[in-house]
């Protein structure tokens, strides 16, 4: 039962089925009979956990089991002690309320690759990281999150699940390597 960790790139879909001309899992993972724990849009990069075994994707991907993710989010604009204090309390999104999360300003990580094609940079708008730690991961939720308070996304990067992390796994985008399950600290 392989534990795959894949380091999904920019506009990259998370399925294996072909749709139009999108790049998809199967352009980087020729392992059979694999699936995805979890998802990430396309819009989004970063660690992805893949397996054969259904018990082990069910304890990774269902929010009852309460797996933290972290995602590091470049975002338009610079928080103040508001705005963090706004995104780790719940957040009513209109369709669900958040749950509380952790959020901090971060720097850029040193390890963290250039995004293919970059972010749009403007002069007169400064930029800024955070880190967010979900116990959930519903649909679009970080950047629906940083939006709330006033803060768009311009980069969205999950970078670890569980105790596995890409900061010590490091991985390119499109790259993967094989770790054990008890790796994830269930």
């Amino acid at each position: 039962m392989p534990l795959i960790l894949f380091n999904k790139p920019f506009q990259v879909l998370c399925q294996f089925s072909p749709q139009d001309d999108k790049a998809t899992l199967a352009d980087y993972l020729k392992i059979p009979n694999i699936y995805p724990a979890g998802r990430l849009d396309a819009d989004s990069e970063g660690l992805m956990l893949l397996t054969d075994d259904g018990k082990l994707q069910h304890a990774i991907a269902h929010p009852d089991h309460k797996e933290a993710k972290i995602y590091l989010v470049q975002v338009d604009g610079v928080p103040d002690a508001a705005s963090l204090a706004k995104l780790q309390a719940p957040i009513d999104l209109g369709d669900f309320v958040t749950k509380p999360c952790q959020a901090v300003r971060i720097a850029e990580p040193e390890w963290l690759w250039p995004r293919n094609p970059p972010i749009r940079q403007r002069a007169e708008q400064p930029t800024s990281w955070l880190a967010i730690t979900l116990q959930e991961g519903k649909n679009r939720q970080v950047r629906r999150m940083t939006a709330a308070v006033g803060l768009p996304t311009l980069r969205l990067v999950r970078s670890a699940i569980g105790r596995i992390s890409l900061a010590t796994h490091p991985l390119m985008p499109g790259e993967w390597m094989e770790v054990a399950p008890k790796d994830l600290g269930n």
